[in-house]
């Protein structure tokens, strides 16, 4: 049964036992309900063959009645508080390791996953998946298998009181269960299409968000507006069909629970008329059958989300299944030479973004990777960091291959900086110090001033202590991508990649920027893509790439004097060769 909870929900062993304690106290508590009733009808019992007998007094008091029913009261709080630890507390204890649990097969994952799935999908998994998984799980798992034990225990319990009565109780719940499971292919059909609508919608809202300055720049809020509209309105007409539809189903089953009273009536009085069962036994089975079709009919109904449930433990189970980035924990390379060896690479089948790729950045020298859009530079970069696993060849860190170390370890060795710069609503301090989180702050400002980010720090009504907007809204391009090289030079790694790092800034900036790098790369391996010549014209080899393929490789007066691609990248940038080194 554990095995069978943890394959089905996807939960851990000890949340699949913490289910299993939850469905027995749910019973318990669905039993304990009828501790009333049974001390009623006890005491109706007896008061009856008292007045039939016309004896004095009852075999039991009333005060003996009156204890029994604050003893049953006292026993049914206990079971309550037992049932509610085990089905609320114990579930929001599972969601919580849900939750961290694909917190950390989101860390292993490797970009390419991410690469194919967008912003909203994600949240959409992380937050409203989950959220609905708990919900459903405290709600009414465990009370749709309480419901299934409870009903059975009573059924056995009233087959032996009386069977036939027990027959035109029970007929009426194998014939009702058929209708119900006979709409389950349908209403997989349409929880699956509701899924993935309203994630389509999502996407849409997500991505108008994204874009509200292109589409506000180029007059398309209607066009905009009228999709997103067009979406709902589909959504909109699915719901209300499939809210029919599967409506007419489940309350087609409740029709037949239903008739299961009036069978009762009539073949109890039948059975009373012919003197085979008593008044007493026939108003028991009265009351009990206004009673037993209602944990049946809460089956069916939590059933029907459990359906819908069973989308969201399926994309779930998709992404826990996902192949992880795995490798050894520690590594301490002899040096930080990175090489690639005869390495391909694709983003997608059947477009080769790099082929066959050779070369060696050193340590100690500066290697700068050039060339037209799209020659596969910053692929090399991700690459070289193990954002993406490559599909031939070898990438290697001081002779080991990159491929068996933990991404998370690999990364201690690297400081990076992408044209990309991603910045959070915290203060610049905090911001910076993503870099090394236990750095004090006047290693964060002596980082900020090298990256010559006091310029503008200071201009800020807090300082250091600005907060800086979602992404560093408030801030510009520049001042962006000078948080992000203070970074790379507080984490002072051994190898640093610099992804057309100071594209934002002026020729001012970018040559005090350069300056600061200056210090910071000495006796370690830099990687560097840069557009400008200027930035890569004192790096110590070149790599030129185009359509994938490495075209030339050496130093900047090497490859001019080649006359290639490099040079004519120089003779298009500069129009006084005389700039260039010689």
């Amino acid at each position: 049964m554990l095995k069978y909870f943890q394959n089905k929900y996807a939960m851990s062993e000890k949340g699949a036992k913490d289910l299993f304690r939850a469905i027995i106290w749910t019973v318990v508590v669905d039993i304990s309900y009828m501790l009333p009733i049974m001390l009623g009808f006890k005491f109706l019992e007896e008061y009856m063959s008292m007045v039939i007998k016309s004896t004095d007094s009852p075999k039991s008091s009333l005060i003996y009645y009156m204890v029994m029913s604050v003893v049953f009261f006292i026993v049914m709080l206990a079971i309550a508080y037992f049932q509610y630890n085990s089905t609320y507390t114990k579930i929001y204890e599972e969601s919580a390791r849900r939750r961290i649990s694909l917190a950390e097969t989101l860390r292993r994952l490797p970009l390419a996953f991410f690469g194919k799935k967008d912003i909203a999908d994600l949240s959409s998994t992380i937050m409203e998946d989950a959220t609905q998984i708990e919900m459903l799980f405290s709600h009414s798992v465990p009370q749709i298998y309480a419901a299934v034990v409870t009903v059975f225990i009573m059924g056995v319990m009233m087959f032996f009181y009386n069977w036939k009565l027990s027959l035109a109780v029970f007929w009426v719940v194998p014939v009702s269960i058929l209708v119900f499971y006979l709409s389950r292919k349908l209403q997989n059909s349409m929880h699956e299409k509701f899924y993935h609508i309203k994630r389509d919608i999502s996407d849409k809202i997500q991505e108008g968000l994204d874009s509200a300055q292109e589409i506000k720049s180029y007059n398309r809020e209607d066009t905009f507006s009228n999709s997103l509209n067009s979406k709902l309105d589909n959504y909109e007409k699915l719901l209300i069909k499939g809210e029919l539809l599967i409506g007419a189903f489940i309350n087609l089953s409740y029709v037949f629970l239903k008739l299961g009273l009036p069978s009762v009536i009539l073949y109890g009085a039948y059975l009373l008329s012919t003197g085979e069962v008593s008044i007493f036994t026939y108003l028991v089975f009265l009351v009990v059958t206004a009673r037993i079709y209602n944990p049946i009919m809460d089956a069916m109904n939590n059933f029907a989300l459990l359906l819908y449930l069973n989308v969201r433990i399926k994309r779930m189970k998709e992404m826990d299944e996902m192949p992880r980035q795995n490798g050894k924990s520690e590594f301490n390379p002899k040096n930080y030479d990175i090489e690639f060896k005869d390495v391909s690479f694709s983003y997608q089948e059947g477009v080769q973004t790099l082929n066959r790729v050779n070369f060696v950045a050193k340590q100690g020298e500066v290697t700068a990777l050039v060339g037209p859009s799209g020659g596969g530079k910053s692929t090399i970069a991700k690459l070289t960091a193990r954002f993406w696993d490559i599909e031939k060849g070898v990438i290697t860190l001081g002779g080991e291959d990159i491929s068996l170390i933990d991404p998370e370890t690999l990364l201690n060795h690297y400081s990076i900086v992408f044209q990309d710069v991603t910045l959070f609503n915290s203060s610049v301090m905090d911001n910076i110090r993503l870099g090394k989180k236990d750095a004090t702050d006047e290693e964060v400002i002596k980082a900020a001033k090298l990256a010559q980010c006091d310029e503008f720090v200071e201009k800020l009504p807090q300082g250091y202590n600005t907060l800086i907007g979602e992404n560093g809204e408030r801030l510009s391009g520049g001042e962006r991508q000078r948080i992000s090289i203070a970074r790379a030079i507080l984490k002072d790694a051994p190898i640093i990649l610099l992804d057309e790092a100071t594209a934002s800034l002026d020729a001012e900036n970018e040559s005090k920027i350069q300056n600061a790098l200056g210090a910071l790369v000495k006796n370690k391996t830099v990687l560097i893509i840069a557009h400008r010549m200027r930035t890569v014209l004192g790096a110590d080899k070149i790599v030129v790439m185009k359509d994938g393929f490495i075209t030339e490789t050496g130093t900047p007066l090497e490859l001019k004097e080649k006359q290639g691609t490099f040079s004519s990248m120089l003779k298009t940038q500069y129009q006084d060769n005389s700039l260039i080194c010689s």
